[in-house]
């Protein structure tokens, strides 16, 4: 006997055109639902993401196929992911049904659902559909019994999930009621490639034929007004994440991490700078909100929300979606909150980790755009008294812009404007040049540099704050300004290589000056340190220490540089404990998105908490690669009590103390 079965049994061929009818009727409720959304979208400002079409189609088919996106998070990833594929096989099981019973059967009278494959597509379905079954029920009891805090429960979460499980469980009710009809007694042996229908049709063993039949029949189409059902509700309930999701990978930005739009400031045509309503915002800013999960994965590796700050980046997402959809013309800044977004650090912790691709931090960065530039807003005096300062002296200290290159003085180095050949310039930032405790940081890249035989030049007085911090608040005029001087004067020089030991410095010099003209190539200390190494340009002295690291934001998620500082280190002798959070889900340190310039006012601190992270590890250094987390840790360790336990070093003083052939790191 070859294994198949008859499609539609119990049914009949007359059950396929008003199937089709109403099937044609769910999908033009869907298409209708999510047509009346296009023009809200259409209320953002243009932006080009239909570029590069076989990178984005890769991009889209690889996150939406293995879940790569959804399965960073193993938990619930898992129960997610298996769901997805649970249900993705039941829908193309569905399609070769339909296939065969309306098309190749009836057409050209070819039967592929028989012997062997059969049994296959019996199986694999029915296992399918328990795995959803599971699945669906692990969702379940984490939505509603364990409920992880901050997990919003809507009427959306009531209604798909009872819609779901209504779905499966009618599909293997009227599977059982056909099987006790037609293969339990008569044909067992193909009964058993179908073991969750087996034991529901065994339930039904006792009922007569005719029963069975009417059962059957009633059955078979409850499931079927259930699924029309569930396509019609997509675009009207959460459900619309499952192509509003995946177009987002689709639509992905696929420019270097971090880029932000520039404005022309010289345009006088321009009357607004910055979002203050949702239209003053991209049409992919809008959309995000449809696609957004609120899974709040986002929010629960938010730096300033895990420290009560008033921040949840999948609240912002929403508010922003909330705002589009109702009250357009309302000023954004006061629908999302002022407080809200000058907490962001811009550590982009949000960002990589986010299931669906939204970009969550240059929404915040146009909206400090027009506080900033439109309404003159800080965060606080202190900001606009350090922003005053880039602007005057050209750094937040609002020191002497003379005074800028004497921590080098005895040390040799090359200023620029002294004349001398040079293979790098050193871009020293303010900090190294007007902070004590930094300084030493400077000096001691100087000594690597020294015994390496690299001949270094530095700007001295001529360099200026590299204006990250500026534009992160939101006054793109500042971060312009001092930009356009300080290439100006490295083009000048003709300058072949320029290396930084500033993160902040590096990204932007690296990147943003990039769009303003300057094409030198720019390298951060850790990897350039590294080169040397591999490259035995430097000879290093190993001594043994213990430590844990600290993955500064704007090297390892906004750069990608995760593990060569880990390899300098360990080549100096380091045995490396790793914190909780590390690499891709570091702990900010607070100093990034400007908020370096600013005091930090509202919750606990979130630099003393990432020290306490620190201090769990049990290891008695904190090695950082950025002058900003640097001083974050000191003051860290002093305010949260860590004083004797824990100390912060950078790797540059590490490694200068294990040179083979040490030039001194200071006078």
């Amino acid at each position: 006997m070859e294994y198949t079965r008859e499609i539609y049994w119990n049914l009949g061929h007359g059950v396929v055109l008003p199937m089709y009818l109403f099937s044609m009727a769910a999908v033009a409720v869907c298409a209708w639902g999510f047509y009346r959304r296009l023009p809200v979208y259409r209320l953002g400002k243009p932006l080009e993401r239909l570029d590069q079409l076989p990178r984005r189609a890769a991009g889209m088919v690889r996150n939406v196929l293995a879940q790569s996106r959804v399965l960073r998070v193993y938990d619930p990833g898992l129960l997610h992911s298996v769901f997805f594929w649970a249900f993705g096989l039941l829908f193309i099981g569905t399609l070769l049904v339909m296939a065969q019973a309306d098309f190749s059967q009836p057409v050209l009278g070819v039967v592929f659902l028989k012997g062997a494959f059969y049994k296959l597509f019996s199986l694999v379905l029915d296992l399918a559909g328990f795995a959803a079954l599971v699945m669906l029920g692990g969702l379940l009891v984490r939505r509603f019994a364990v409920k992880p805090e901050g997990l919003e429960t809507i009427r959306d979460d009531y209604v798909i999930h009872s819609l779901l499980f209504a779905i499966i469980l009618t599909g293997f009710f009227a599977e059982g009621l056909r099987m006790a009809a037609t293969e339990i007694g008569i044909n067992p042996d193909l009964a058993r490639f179908s073991p969750v229908g087996l034991l529901v049709g065994r339930l039904f063993l006792g009922m007569t034929p005719a029963h069975l039949a009417l059962t059957h029949k009633i059955l078979w189409w409850v499931h079927f007004f259930l699924v029309m059902g569930f396509v019609a509700a997509i675009p009207f309930t959460k459900l619309r994440h499952i192509f509003t999701t995946s177009a987002n990978y689709f639509l992905a930005d696929l420019g270097p991490k971090g880029a932000i739009a520039g404005i022309d400031l010289e345009d006088e045509s321009v009357e607004q700078f910055g979002a203050a309503r949702v239209t003053d915002l991209s049409w992919k800013d809008i959309f995000d909100a449809d696609a957004c999960t609120s899974c709040k994965r986002c929010q629960d590796r938010c730096p300033a929300h895990a420290t009560g700050k008033p921040l949840s980046p999948m609240q912002l997402v929403k508010k922003i979606g909330e705002t589009a959809f109702n009250t357009p013309e309302a000023a954004l800044a006061a629908a999302v909150g002022e407080e809200a977004l000058w907490s962001c650090t811009t550590c982009r912790a949000c960002q990589e980790i986010c299931p669906a691709s939204i970009e969550h931090v240059n929404k915040i960065i146009e909206m400090r755009r027009n506080l900033a530039l439109m309404e003159g807003a800080f965060p606080g005096d202190e900001v606009r008294t350090a922003v005053s300062n880039v602007e005057v002296n050209g750094n937040p200290f609002g020191l002497a812009y003379a005074g800028r290159g004497d921590w080098a003085e005895g040390l040799d180095v090359t200023v620029m404007g002294e004349g001398g050949e040079v293979d790098i310039l050193y871009f020293v930032g303010c900090y190294a040049s007007f902070d004590k405790r930094n300084r030493e940081i400077a000096r001691s890249f100087i000594a690597i540099c020294n015994a390496a035989g690299v001949r270094v030049g530095i700007l001295g007085k001529e360099e200026k704050c590299c204006g990250e911090p500026a534009r992160k608040l939101g006054n793109e005029y500042l971060y312009q300004t001092v930009a356009r001087e300080n290439i100006e004067v490295i083009k000048g020089y003709g300058v072949k290589r320029i290396v930084t030991t500033c993160p902040h410095c590096f990204n932007t010099l690296g990147r943003d000056y990039r769009d303003l003209g300057l094409e030198v190539p720019v390298e951060h200390y850790t990897t350039y340190i590294g080169a040397l190494i591999r490259n035995d340009r430097l000879a290093l002295r190993p001594q043994q220490f213990d430590f844990t690291y600290h993955d500064s934001c704007y090297l390892g998620r906004y750069m990608d540089i995760v593990d060569e500082p880990r390899e300098v280190l360990a080549a100096a002798g380091g045995h490396l404990t790793e914190m909780e959070r590390s690499g891709y889900e570091s702990f900010c340190c607070s100093a990034g998105g400007g908020r370096i310039l600013a005091e930090e006012k509202i919750g606990s601190r979130i630099n003393v908490a990432r020290v306490q992270m620190a201090r769990e590890t049990g290891a008695p250094l904190l090695v950082s690669n950025c002058p900003f987390c640097l001083t974050m840790f000191e003051d860290g360790i002093k305010t949260g009590g860590c004083e004797g336990e824990l100390v912060v070093r950078d790797l540059a003083e590490i490694v200068a103390e294990r040179l083979e052939k040490a030039a001194p790191a200071q006078l």
